[in-house]
């Protein structure tokens, strides 16, 4: 087809908004362009000028603008089904005026590409065609690509700020069967603010993230808040629906460049953008940017091509067996699923992929825990409790992955709000989910104690605060030990580290008393541990230390004591003291080179420390308690 003749037949389908509508006849399906690509002006006409339309249908996924053929005045012209529930008809569908259809995003274009979900009218919003003829599906390719290749009729608004995006975006203007001229502003979602406790989770969650990393991030405060933290993160990619302003800002920044990526490297693959009108003037003509549908960007082997690939969804509540609800909050449908299943497993199919369940631990002003011990009655389960991996709040991170129930429960409840974690371990133990004396966690787990150390040997440790999911790790370590090991470090040949023993070993108050593991990264693996338990009488936190016979004589030991003292120092405490054998050479070597004034008495077999930090009272004469063995 030549320039002129797509030309003239361009002008041929002008009309104004009100002379399309009319095109509709009663009984139809009518999807709407969805998010920011929704055409106003024809959402306007067709309630105002469609007297003519009676039992028609009206589909779409969350839309910006409004919708006013939810209102009741008008229940016998229109019926919505929602594939995802917005703002602007979440009352109509929870009053019974509109209706909820539950499915993966990834099957909607099939679904309507197979007319088993039938469309006949697509109302959308185009850019101006190029000079071959060509428009943009601009900010909204999603399911918008497939209803455009399955309806009868096409009706666009042709808006010159409509940016022009490249990908799977184009429509030549012969197959539309009506062009509405407007020229106003893409519908925004504002920024929201965020607060203290969407840092916090924006924080963890970006612990999480490699280098290399390709991201999928959802709407919100949490995305939003992962996304202004990574600002120190190397060469990470895109692979998501949704496409937000931090994206824009990272790429920028030179964080986000798709350089590692394993599927479509350097490119920005999204579905959607919604956000304000600076980042859709930066989309326009961006070649970085490939819009694709929503059945490529969310297909789970589709999303599992991309390695370390993580995926980042938000959630309304999560029980302690790990069941996810996001689509209905107290039996009422709220939003939808949307991509999150997508997501979540093709994410845990990615080769160092990590899905990741994120939200605020409680709701309605901190008067409900969204961590619950069953969820509500009438409560839909979106992402089910096989498919968990990472759940995530202000207080934490807890990593259910081919854990037991015993072992989710405990890892929730610790990242629970500290209100409601006694009434979740009390009803854990009625259901018989939790041992019936475990107890609950004492304090808040100090996150900005984790470092990565490099010890002697060259190779790298997590070493970190202890927390009451560390148990069977502990218990590992301990049972691993040699017999050498044993003695050195409980003076006799000691058979068994029960749960009652272990549990308080990893349930320090972090002040009073502090226990440090040395973690494999990217593993719970406990390698070794230090703690101290403040003695009242001297103020000195008598430590211990003990380090799995693989990793002795590595500088793990050396490692443990420079962070066990920044620890020890930062809460004020004035020394260490320490019992350690004669025979214990590598011991003694690491209080003796730590850099501290080491007084010592010899006690028996073995050696009674004493270690001041530099600028404790140089008089303290600290008493003698009896302690612990230490190795």
């Amino acid at each position: 087809m030549d320039s002129q003749d797509w030309q003239r037949r361009y002008a041929d389908k002008v009309s104004t908004a009100e002379e399309a509508i009319r095109l509709i006849r009663p009984g139809r399906r009518i999807l709407i362009g969805s998010g920011a690509a929704e055409p106003v002006a024809l959402v306007q006409a067709l309630v105002e000028k469609g007297e003519h339309l009676a039992d028609n249908e009206v589909v779409h996924l969350m839309t910006l603008g409004p919708a006013p053929y939810v209102e009741p005045e008008y229940q016998h012209r229109f019926r919505h089904t929602a594939f995802f529930i917005g703002a602007n008809t979440r009352r109509a569908v929870q009053e019974g005026r509109a209706d909820f259809m539950p499915v993966f995003l990834s099957e909607i274009p099939e679904l309507i590409r197979s007319h088993r979900v039938r469309v006949d009218v697509v109302l959308l919003q185009v850019s101006p065609p190029d000079t071959h003829g060509y428009v943009s599906l601009g900010v909204s390719v999603d399911v918008v690509r497939s209803a455009v290749e399955a309806a009868s009729l096409l009706i666009a608004e042709v808006n010159p700020r409509m940016p022009r995006t490249h990908g799977d975006s184009f429509v030549h203007v012969s197959r539309l069967h009506r062009l509405v001229p407007v020229d106003q502003p893409l519908l925004e979602r504002p920024h929201e603010e965020q607060d203290e406790v969407s840092r916090e989770i924006g924080g963890h969650i970006a612990r999480l993230i490699p280098d290399g990393a390709t991201l999928q991030l959802g709407i919100g405060r949490i995305p939003d808040a992962v996304l202004t933290q990574l600002t120190h993160h190397r060469d990470l990619g895109l692979h998501t629906e949704m496409m937000s302003d931090g994206v824009m800002h990272l790429v920028e920044a030179g964080v986000i460049t798709g350089r590692k990526k394993t599927l479509l490297p350097g490119k920005l693959v999204t579905s959607f953008i919604m956000g304000t009108r600076e980042l859709y003037a930066w989309a326009h003509d961006n070649p970085a940017i490939e819009m694709r549908p929503s059945d490529f960007t969310n297909d789970p082997g589709v999303v599992a091509q991309n390695e370390r690939m993580v995926a980042i969804n938000g959630a309304l509540a999560v029980d302690l067996t790990g069941q996810v609800a996001a689509d209905t909050l107290g039996g009422c449908f709220f939003s939808g699923i949307g991509g999150q299943v997508d997501f979540i497993r093709g994410a845990a199919r990615s080769r160092g992929g990590r899905p990741i369940i994120a939200m605020p631990s409680t709701a309605k002003g901190g008067k409900v825990s969204r961590i619950q011990v069953a969820l509500e009655p009438g409560t839909g389960v979106v992402t089910s409790r096989g498919d968990v991996h990472y759940v995530v709040t202000e207080y934490g991170v807890a990593d259910l992955w081919g854990k037991n129930i015993r072992e989710r429960a405990k890892a929730l409840i610790h990242i629970a709000h500290p209100d409601f974690r006694a009434e979740l371990m009390a009803a854990a133990k009625e259901r018989h989910w939790v041992l019936p004396d475990q107890v609950v966690p004492k304090a808040r787990y100090p996150w900005t104690e984790e470092r990565v150390e490099r010890i002697l040997s060259g190779q790298e440790l997590l070493i970190r605060p202890a927390r009451i999911t560390d148990e069977r790790a502990l218990q590992d370590l301990l049972y691993g030990l040699s017999n050498d090991s044993i003695y050195r470090r409980f003076l006799c040949f000691k058979k068994r580290h029960p749960h009652e023993e272990v549990q308080e070993l990893v349930n320090p108050d972090y002040e009073q008393n502090m226990a440090l593991v040395a973690c494999v990264p990217g593993t719970d693996e406990v390698v070794a541990v230090v703690r101290y338990d403040v003695v009242p009488s001297t103020g000195l936190g008598d430590v211990a230390f003990v380090v799995r016979d693989d990793w002795q004589g590595k500088g793990v030991g050396t490692a443990l004591m420079k962070r066990i003292r920044e620890a020890a120092q930062a809460r004020g405490l004035p020394g260490f003291q320490a019992d350690v054998l004669v025979t214990n050479k590598p011991m003694l070597d690491v209080f003796h080179e730590s850099g501290l004034t080491v007084q010592a008495r010899l006690e028996g077999s073995s050696y009674h420390l004493e270690l001041l930090f530099p600028g404790s009272e140089a008089s303290r004469q600290a008493a003698l308690p009896t302690g612990a063995v230490h190795a």
